[in-house]
Parts: structure tokens; sequence; C-alpha cells
């Protein structure tokens, strides 16, 4: 849709001319975000200063009836920031400041467009500790992972985004600020709306300040690498650490492409690997007391080798951790530019994870495709990369989508569901259904309905388009 010169018109009036954009260049550049090769641009790019210019930005589109889309970092993987009906790209890019750091109270409050990563430094600095660590958060906005819930390797045991969001400040669809909750560890005084706000994709609010908690830095850590002959015990492994009585700080699976890929793909990284390997645990202990890591560490290698692993490599300086972490954290990104592919993001309990495995590997027997699978396995995260390698196009047109189908309806069964923490967004909301039935569906829509009665906020998100 073109937007008329009236309606440009103020909105210059109300970010001024140096930040709106209506050249195709810019347009294009913030229509995509990392969710395979799709490109929606936006009629106009607009880059408002603060939450007054957002409502009234809003209050434009809700007048004129125009579609919004907020825009973050563009690192998403399920296409929650892409203007699919075109109107106001609304890009948060200014609002990037860390307001306050309280540390008597262990609260840090930050506009959405801090870098995660930024962030972690920052409270790092004063022995705080942030523990939302997504892959990407070397470039991910703290908006985006409030929008979508994220989560990341350490999740398994400090839980992802929504567990640290205490407090929003967020514009409504019609104009209006508001504060969803306190800046307190307990409230029980009404509707939760912080936690609406937190997943909601941005179809609901515009989050502009987040109160965020946090906690007392660790101090030391272990991380091991566990070689697996066999992926399926590699899986099976994970719940046995947990019965063992262990909670590592993070438990990453990685199947043998992922890492083969990886090693090709990033410079300066070593690790021995032979041709039986078929997968790999990254096992992190942390806390504040080196003796206890290495006790749990022992007792993690006593689980470990009752399957059939080869010897176990620990990491002894900050720079082999480093250079462990670097190559999970580049699995995405090694698989992207190693073939066309699709990436889907299931999850369900640990337990069920090795059924998970064997299952996609069938179904994509059956459909004609290969996957590698990597991800978060102590909180039963597993990222599905499906690869079109030398398929087809018409195989991988037809055959793929009736596979992925065929992929989530076993994560349903086996007690899971469509995203750990990647969120549903465009490519995964004709999906829904075989999570939700009807009822479950129209109740989340009725939601939507009193927040965004005109349905200008990021229409066409997580919704199937049938409903």
């Amino acid at each position: 849709m073109s937007l008329n010169p009236e309606i440009i018109q103020k909105l210059t009036a109300i970010v001024g001319e140096t930040f709106i954009f209506t050249d195709q260049e810019t347009r294009n550049h913030y229509g995509h975000d990392e969710t395979e090769d799709y490109v929606f641009p936006p009629s106009v790019v607009v880059k408002p200063a603060n939450a007054q210019e957002i409502a009234a930005i809003l209050k434009v589109a809700n007048d004129y009836k125009i579609p919004t889309t907020p825009i973050g970092a563009r690192t998403g993987l399920s296409g929650g920031a892409l203007s699919i009906y075109e109107g106001i790209g609304l890009s948060m890019e200014r609002l990037n400041k860390i307001i306050e750091i309280d540390e008597q109270n262990l609260q840090v409050t930050v506009e959405p467009a801090v870098i995660t990563q930024v962030l972690r430094e920052a409270v790092a600095e004063k022995g705080l500790f942030y523990p939302v660590d997504p892959s990407s958060m070397g470039s991910c906005w703290i908006g985006g992972n409030i929008a979508e819930n994220s989560g990341g390797a350490r999740a398994v045991k400090y839980g992802v985004t929504k567990d640290y969001v205490l407090n929003l400040e967020v514009v409504l669809p019609n104009g209006e600020i508001i504060w969803t909750g306190a800046n307190t560890l307990k409230n029980s005084t009404g509707y939760n709306l912080t936690q609406l706000m937190v997943g909601s994709e941005g179809t609901l609010g515009v989050i502009t300040k987040a109160v965020l908690k946090l906690l007392p830095k660790n101090n030391h850590n272990v991380l091991m690498l566990v070689p697996f002959y066999k992926a399926n015990e590699a899986c099976e492994a994970v719940s046995a650490i947990f019965r063992a009585g262990i909670v590592p700080s993070a438990l990453e699976f990685m199947e043998r492409d992922a890492i083969d890929w990886t090693l090709q793909f990033v410079e300066g990284i070593s690790i021995p690997i032979k041709p039986e390997h078929q997968a790999h645990l990254l096992i992190e202990v942390d806390g504040n007391y080196p003796e206890v890591l290495m006790q749990e560490a022992e007792k993690i290698l006593s689980v470990v080798e009752q399957f059939e692993i080869d010897e176990v490599l620990f990491a002894d300086t900050e720079d082999e951790k480093n250079a462990l972490w670097k190559m999970r954290r580049s699995v995405a990104e090694a698989v992207k530019s190693n073939s066309v592919y699709k990436e889907e993001d299931t999850v369900v309990p640990r337990y069920m994870l090795p059924e998970l495995l064997s299952g996609i590997k069938k179904i994509g027997e059956k459909h004609g495709f290969k996957s590698v699978c990597y991800g978060h396995a102590g909180d039963g995260n597993l990222h599905v990369n499906i690869i079109k390698g030398d398929m087809t196009d018409d195989n991988w047109q037809t055959q793929v989508p009736l596979g992925i189908r065929e992929i989530f309806e076993l994560t349903v069964s086996l007690k899971g569901t469509l995203s750990g923490e990647h969120g549903i967004g465009f490519v995964q909301k004709n999906f829904m259904d075989i999570a939700f039935s009807r009822t479950h569906l129209e109740l989340m829509e009725s939601i939507k309905r009193v927040f965004d009665p005109n349905n200008i906020l990021n229409p066409g998100k997580i919704f199937p388009d049938e409903v």
C-alpha cells in the first residue's frame, strides 16, 4: 500500500525529516530479518525517539487504519518483524539507552534497542548477571527478546526472558502509554499484563522501556565437550544428568553435521573429531566454589560414561571456553552459509528428545530432505535445520511443508509445542492448529481485538490465515 502525502506529512511532523524514509533501498533494508529469504518492505520507515513520538505515530496509524510493524534488530527467525501488509515500519533503533542499573534492588531499566550482550557486559561490570543469552546476543535487542520471549543456552538453569521482566512501559495501538506492572519481585494485583506482553510478538503493544531483574554474578564455571558415538544416546544422556541431581548452567546438543559445517565456517577453532563421532554435548556448570563445580563435573562424567562416548574435552582456559562457545553460537550461521534451509524450533520435555530426534530423521527420509539438528537440549529445545541440498525446487516447495507439519505433529504428540524461543510470527502461523484448538485460537484473537480493535499492530502474525 502507498501512503498519501497527508499521512507522510503527519508522520514527518512527529519525528522530523531526518527520521522518515520512503526510498526503496531503506525500505528493503527494514523489510527483512533472518527468516529465510523473505523481504516485505514497509511503505515508509519511521524512527521515533521516545514513547511520546511512538504514541503520536500510533494515533495516526489507528485513525487511518494503517498496518504498523515494530522493527527491532531484525535477527528473528519467525518473520515477526516483516511488514507483510506494508504500511509503517516502526524502527526502534533510537531507543537504545540503559537508563538505570539499580545495584541495591538488583534491577535494570532499559530501552528496547539495547543490545543484549551490551546489557550483560554493563551489569557484569557491577558484579551483576543478566542470564538470558540467545545465540545472537551480540546483535539482538532486549525489546525483541521480550517480544519473542527469547531463551538461550543458559535457560536450562536460569530460565528465559519472561523470568526477568518485572515491568514494561508500553504504547498501546490507540496511542495510550501504560506501565504493565510494578518493580517488585511479587505482584498479585490484577491480571498479569506484563507477562501477557512478553512473547506477544509486537501484536498487542510497542515496548518502550523494560525493568528487568538481575542476579549476583557467579565467578567460576567448568565447560566440557562430550563426543558420543550415537546421537540418540547423546539425547538420552541429557535426562540422565538431571536425574543424577545435577542442574547444568548450559547443556547443548550438536549433531555431527552441525559441528563439521561450523568448523569449516569459523576460522581458528580446532577440535579433534573422529569419523565415528555422531553428536556432542557441550555442558557447563557454574557457581562460586570451584571445588563444588569439580565435584559436579565428575558426577556428570560418571553419568555420560554409561554411554558410548570418546574422550571428554575439558576447556582449561578462557580462550578454550570462548572457542567452544563460539563454535556453538555459530552453528545457525554456518548452516545458512552451506545451503538454502528452513529452521524449525521444536521443544519437548527433555526425556522425549531421543524420540523427537529419531522421528525427525524418519520424516526427512519419507519426504526426501536432510536435516541438521542442534539446540538447547537441557530444556528440550531442538532446532531443526531442513537442508535443501540437491532437492528439486518442486520437492522443496511441496514435500518440505508436509514434512514440517509432520515434525510439529510429532512434537505435540510428545507433549511438546511448536516453538521454544523463536516465536510463531509469519512462517509458523499456519501450523498453530496442531498445538491449539479453535477455542484456544479464538480466545487469543479476542485478546488481540481488545488491545487492537482495528488490527493495525503487526497484523498477519501468530494467527492462522483461516481463523
